[in-house]
């Protein structure tokens, strides 16, 4: 598909999917091709999620076309997928501004339009959501009718099972379409893709299910009958090949495998299960990127673009790729190299990601090591139990998760690692607030929680040197270790001299000229490398604190009681967090020094740039310097 504009007259027609209604079916055709060249001119402009939009196109306008949309409820399943949903439902003209400050989000959001019934972000919710309304309107003798649209990949969360198992053995008024591409982010993994692919492939099973009508209807009375039993007779041979669907032994009936860019045979399909009840499910199949050619090739290298992204990579004779500023590895990048070093000269370590090989940099581990990666799908819980199963027969694993994730699996990492102080390791990747993908994938908890459960101990690297200190000190010690960082560049070395021995020790990167009259800052994790300009122009003593659990009270104690004022800066919640217990442990030892506590504030940081979402909640150079410079000025004038 070229890039060049294209006209959109039927598109430009649809302010409501009430428009679509009145639609032809030929003009349907042409408008899901419009559509097409909308997204991808969308995407060229703003960067967002592209391959998973592509492959829906279809689907998205048969949905709106069948169901009566906003009153019926149309929940979707992480919410990546819906800028075509956006567009069909008046908001075509906001998204010029899509994931940016005043714009529509990147997932659907309640408080963003009525056609969005259910916030999304996580995956593995959307049938959950859709069940909790289908037995409200049960509850409230409605006739509206709820969907769930959710990706295979989502499919290997427990999650969706235990609404599945839910909604089967209430025999709720409940329709899921399983949107079929094989991939999440990554390509799927496991017996439940495999399952999938069973269904999809198994040739008896389709010519049973598309052939033998027309033969059967010229054999009068017994025909009938043959015809009658058709279906049982599909379903026997299916169990006989061990291709029964898990759906129909869940209390769903099963429809499909359907060809998901098929627009005919969606509209037919999805009318005659609107007019049915009971859970039912739809079997849709879908290619990722569908209608550009190297988004189909390359699914995983365009699930998310940058703006100009698409005819960077599409027509780079006409785009060059502008060669990269020498900024350094990103942390994520950094992390990578140093534990695959560590798994090459330690047998022991093996890395797990739940679907998350390109995201958290494994891909080269993954290659070099394929026996020692294990990528357990979209199942934070189970990759953290895993990892504690692996810990007790004297592996030590590596979990590689972004941090907003990892708040799916706290519970086992509580029970189930550090209530038995296993070895197992966390990578904990986009910690802090992460820009455009808002507040859904902000890292914002995993401090406070972290500091609050025994035996797991926190470390806080600000640079690279810190980073892999961490790591050593991590795959060393006998118990769990949390070792998190931000979605950003990773500085290489800060400098700065050692308050102790041991890579556990704060490190003095700055120290103020009268500290009787200066503050003390102590900065938490990467955030340090921004507070050095802050603290040369405050002349303020800084401290990088390395690692916050257990924490070195005893090095800052003695610089808290040489300073006026004590001031702790954390990429993290406040309540709970790292400075809240500094401070609590300065006042129990005597010291009740004037102290600020900096972070994120208790609320929900809105989507835009990473300097943005800073700047809202005062973690930006500037407001970091006029806030500590008024809070020491306050004190020192008392």
């Amino acid at each position: 598909m070229p890039l060049s504009p294209r006209q959109t007259h039927l598109l430009d027609l649809i302010e409501s999917p009430a428009d679509l209604r009145g639609l032809s079916r030929p003009s349907l055709h042409a408008l899901a091709e419009e559509m097409r060249y909308a997204l991808l001119a969308q995407v060229e402009a703003t960067g967002g999620h592209l391959a998973a939009n592509l492959g829906v196109v279809e689907l998205t306008l048969a949905l709106h076309r069948v169901f009566d949309t906003p009153e019926d409820r149309l929940v979707w399943d992480v919410g990546h997928q819906t800028y075509l949903h956006k567009m069909l439902t008046g908001r075509r003209q906001w998204m010029a501004h899509l994931r940016q400050r005043g714009g529509p989000a990147g997932f659907t959001r309640r408080t963003e339009s009525p056609f969005d019934p259910f916030g999304a972000g996580h995956s593995s919710t959307s049938i959950s959501a859709a069940l909790g309304m289908a037995l409200a309107a049960e509850r409230q003798g409605s006739t509206r009718r709820s969907v769930a649209i959710i990706g295979d990949g989502a499919m290997t969360a427990g999650q969706a099972f235990e609404a599945l198992n839910h909604a089967g053995d209430r025999q709720a008024n409940l329709l899921v379409i399983l949107n079929d591409n094989e991939m999440s982010i990554s390509p799927n993994v496991g017996a439940l893709n495999q399952h999938f692919t069973r269904l999809r492939s198994n040739p008896l099973i389709e010519r049973l299910r598309h052939s033998g009508q027309s033969a059967l209807a010229h054999t009068g009375p017994l025909g009938e009958l043959l015809g009658s039993t058709r279906a049982s007779l599909r379903d026997g041979v299916r169990h006989l090949m061990g291709t029964s669907s898990l759906f129909e032994e869940l209390g769903f009936r099963y429809y499909g495998p359907i060809d998901g860019h098929d627009l005919d045979a969606l509209l037919d399909t999805l009318g005659n299960l609107r007019e049915q009840t009971g859970p039912r499910l739809l079997h849709v199949v879908t290619r990722k990127g569908r209608g550009l050619e190297q988004a189909e090739r390359d699914p995983v290298r365009f699930h998310g673009v940058g703006q100009r992204g698409i005819s960077r990579v599409v027509a780079p004779e006409k785009h060059p790729i502008e060669p990269a500023a020498a900024a350094g590895p990103t942390w994520t990048e950094a992390a990578a190299d140093i534990l695959l070093r560590q798994a090459e000269a330690d047998e022991r370590i093996v890395a797990i990601t739940p679907a998350m090989v390109e995201g958290s940099g494994l891909k080269t581990f993954q290659e070099r090591l394929p026996e020692r990666l294990y990528d357990v799908g979209i199942a934070e819980q189970h990759a953290v139990t895993l990892a504690g199963g692996l810990a007790t027969e004297g592996m030590h694993p590596v979990v590689a998760i972004y941090s907003t994730f990892l708040q799916r699996a706290w519970d086992q990492v509580i029970h189930d690692i550090a209530l038995q102080d296993l070895p197992v390791t966390f990578l904990i990747d986009r910690a802090g607030l992460v820009g455009p993908d808002g507040p859904t994938h902000a890292g914002s908890f995993d401090l406070s929680l972290g500091m609050s459960i025994p035996n797991l101990e926190v470390a806080v690297p600000a640079d690279h040197r810190d980073l892999e200190a961490a790591m050593q000190a991590a795959i060393g010690h006998d118990g769990p270790v949390m070792i998190r960082y931000p979605r950003d560049r990773c500085a290489e070395d800060l400098g700065g001299q050692a308050l102790g021995e041991g890579p556990r020790s704060p490190r003095l990167l700055r120290q103020a000229g009268d500290p009787g009259e200066r503050a003390l800052v102590i900065g938490v994790g990467s955030i340090a490398a921004s507070l050095m300009a802050v603290c040369d122009a405050l002349d303020a003593t800084l401290v990088d604190l390395r690692w916050a659990k257990p924490l070195p009270m005893e090095a800052l104690e003695a610089l808290a009681a040489t300073h006026a004022a004590v001031v702790t800066i954390e990429e993290g919640s406040r309540i709970g967090g790292v400075g809240a217990e500094i401070v609590l442990r300065l006042g129990e030892s005597g010291l009740t020094r004037p102290a600020l506590r900096l972070g994120i504030e208790d609320r929900f940081i809105e989507h835009g740039s990473r300097a943005e979402c800073l700047a809202d909640t005062g973690l930006d150079s500037r407001s970091l310097t006029d806030n500590i410079a008024a809070f020491v000025d306050k004190v020192t004038k008392k």
